[in-house]
């Protein structure tokens, strides 16, 4: 019962508490995956629609990788053909909202997308490996399956939210009920889901442990610094004809009311007997 009322703050009312401070914008991924799937279902239930849907959101086995990787986050809404569309409409939005107000929208879609291109790049190796290898092969046949849906991203977001908050039962209940799919029903999604979940094992326990060679991503998103300019003195007051800065306006005040008058020597025009007469240049000019 304790674990249960851990698991219960940690996993439902810490991000429940957090959603209610932000407000609607804190199901703004949830609103997009369920929006885009129900958008996707809708446009793929006519016959234009679905070559719509297939040639831009649809994944196979024997498409080229390029191709593949292109279509992968597109196939993120593009619903399943053997699941309810509606049921997993609401773990989707569970999903998608619990891990928005727990891990952040930046984590979010990276563990989404990472689970997702994990089960889609096992298929390819399966498919590969051949029937007979190691027991995890898939016929050449397997390649031909539409590979879609978010039902291995909503198993991973599950499963790395357990991970990183410490939910033994939450755990359990995800990556129980992925095994005890692929053994009631082994099929190539089954097989994808095993692998989601054990890539989001992997980031959850690779969780805040950042190589020290490893650039922190979310500096290449801020600014650099701009260094800054050296500080050079100020004037004390605008230069005379000198060239040397008359005292300022406040310094005359203060030392007007503190400190004796001191007599400054002028520095603008000359005194009178510094100027030569006038009637002697007159007579010098004659002169010359």
């Amino acid at each position: 019962m304790r674990t249960l009322r851990n698991e219960g703050r940690t996993i439902f009312v810490d991000p429940v508490r957090r959603l209610l401070r932000r407000g609607p914008a804190g199901l703004l991924l949830a609103g997009v995956a369920v929006g885009g799937v129900i958008f996707f279902h809708a446009l793929a239930q006519r016959p234009a629609g679905a070559d719509v849907v297939r040639a831009v959101g649809g994944v196979q086995g024997d498409l080229p990788l390029w191709l593949a990787l292109l279509r992968t986050p597109v196939s993120l809404y593009v619903p399943a053909l053997d699941l309810p569309v509606w049921a997993g409409i609401t773990q989707l939005f569970l999903a998608f909202a619990l891990a928005e107000n727990s891990l952040g929208r930046a984590r979010t879609l990276a563990v989404a997308y990472a689970t997702t291109l994990a089960g889609t790049l096992s298929a390819r190796v399966m498919i590969l490996a051949g029937p007979d290898r190691w027991g995890f092969g898939l016929p050449p046949e397997a390649g031909q399956v539409l590979d879609t849906g978010p039902s291995a991203a909503v198993v991973g977001l599950f499963t790395y939210i357990s991970v990183v908050r410490r939910a033994p039962v939450v755990f359990l209940l995800t990556g129980g009920s992925m095994v005890w799919e692929s053994i009631a029903k082994p099929n190539l999604a089954g097989r994808e889901h095993l692998v989601a979940v054990a890539a989001a094992i992997v980031l959850g326990l690779l969780h805040g442990r950042r190589p020290a060679w490893l650039p922190d991503p979310r500096s290449l998103l801020r600014r650099p610094k701009r260094p800054k300019r050296p500080k050079w003195p100020k004037r004390s007051g605008p230069a005379g004809p000198g060239g040397v800065a008359a005292p300022d306006a406040g310094a005359q005040a203060a030392s007007s009311v503190g400190a004796p008058a001191v007599a400054l020597p002028s520095v603008g025009a000359p005194s009178a007997a510094e100027m030569p007469s006038v009637r002697a240049d007159a007579g010098l000019n004659v002169d010359i």
